[in-house]
């Protein structure tokens, strides 16, 4: 009878056991995706059951939808479906100069066969293409020329927005054409900006060579946040200057200008303030707080002493201005007067970094030279 109970309760659990592995075999394939995006915030790549997934969280300001893109690799005989893209892209419009550096660091300048108000674009490699007709002008940011855009008939256009849908971009979706809107200048953090290279890279196919690369960004921009920590002093900045009548503005605490000062390991003067934007300050606060500050980095668009003077001759009572320790990025431009920081800066965090390293504690990157920084004159 003992023997009897015994085999049955081992046969009872035994089957329990097999009926737990089976429970525990059942997955729902639904909800089983995997990503590498680490620090961006405003799209993802995703592979749920075998399909790619682009996904773009925030396009724009106050953006309150999510928008998903299958990526699928180009095949003459599949018909191309809404919402689904065939890579590598060949032949692609961008908006942005932010979108250059990315788009030249995956070695994919020659797809670009348009981009508006190309003035602005200060790398010499896209630069060639633009002076020799390869990539066409097709209007400014917020007016393209939605003629000149449809008649080159590009597989991709790369938008960029501030707080709402661009109405061309929109007729050129009607048309069409596929338009994705990126969002990388709305991300709050250095690397989750620089992170967006792995968005073009998913586009072009090459997202093993875009995880090199921001691999790579994100190694150096970390060692030289760790180089900074050895310093024990700690610079006092101000940042900013006045735009317009009595208001200065300069970034807020939690602002992405911020997050370089305080990667920096330097004592921002407003890195206690709310707000991940910009703070609009009278002009009497900033110079009772900032008078002796060590260092002024980034004094809005003014790229001269003579300039700051002519709009406020108080500037000259700060401690700053006094020991020739202002930084600007505004005199370094490409040949047609862009503003490389603008446009490379997003890219090579790791180099604004060490640039503000550089300014704040020289003896800490004794051989680096500037990038995009230098003293104003």
């Amino acid at each position: 009878m003992k023997k009897l109970i015994y085999t049955l309760f081992l046969c009872v659990y035994f089957l329990l056991i097999i009926s737990c592995k089976k429970e525990a075999i059942k997955v729902d394939k639904k909800t089983f995706s995997t990503s590498n995006i680490k620090y961006a915030k405003g799209f993802d790549i995703i592979t749920e059951n075998g399909t790619k997934k682009l996904i773009i969280k925030a396009a724009y300001q106050n953006f309150d939808e999510t928008f998903e893109y299958v990526i699928k690799k180009r095949n003459p005989k599949e018909k191309k479906s809404t919402n689904t893209l065939f890579t590598p892209i060949q032949k692609i419009i961008v908006t942005s100069t932010t979108h250059i550096p990315m788009v030249e660091l995956l070695k994919e300048e020659a797809s670009i066969i348009g981009f508006p108000h190309s003035k602005y674009v200060s790398s010499e490699k896209t630069r060639k293409l633009i002076d020799a007709g390869k990539i066409k002008e097709i209007g400014k940011e917020n007016a393209l020329n939605t003629e000149i855009l449809l008649d080159l008939q590009p597989e991709l256009v790369v938008g960029f927005s501030v707080s709402a849908a661009d109405k061309s971009l929109t007729t050129i979706k009607k048309a069409g054409i596929d338009v994705i809107y990126n969002g990388d200048w709305l991300e709050k953090t250095p690397l989750g900006r620089a992170e967006w290279i792995k968005f073009f890279g998913v586009l072009f196919d090459k997202e093993k060579q875009a995880d090199r690369i921001f691999k790579t960004i994100e190694a150096d921009y970390l060692d030289a946040k760790k180089t900074a920590l050895k310093s024990t002093k700690k610079p006092t900045i101000l940042s900013g200057a006045i735009m317009s009548k009595d208001i200065w503005n300069l970034p807020a605490g939690k602002s992405f200008m911020a997050q370089f000062l305080k990667d920096a390991n330097v004592s921002y003067l407003w890195k206690n303030s709310e707000g991940k934007g910009s703070l609009s300050l009278s002009f009497e606060s900033v110079f009772e707080k900032a008078k002796n500050a060590d260092f002024w980095i980034s004094p809005g668009y003014f790229s001269s002493k003579e300039q700051l003077l002519q709009s406020n001759q108080i500037y000259n009572q700060f401690d700053a201005f006094k020991n020739n320790n202002i930084y600007t990025p505004s005199t370094k431009k490409g040949k047609t007067g862009g503003v490389i920081f603008y446009e490379l800066a997003p890219t090579r965090p790791d180099l604004v970094l060490k640039d503000i390293i550089k300014i704040t504690n020289n003896e800490l990157l004794p051989n680096y030279k500037l990038t995009f920084f230098e003293k104003m004159k």
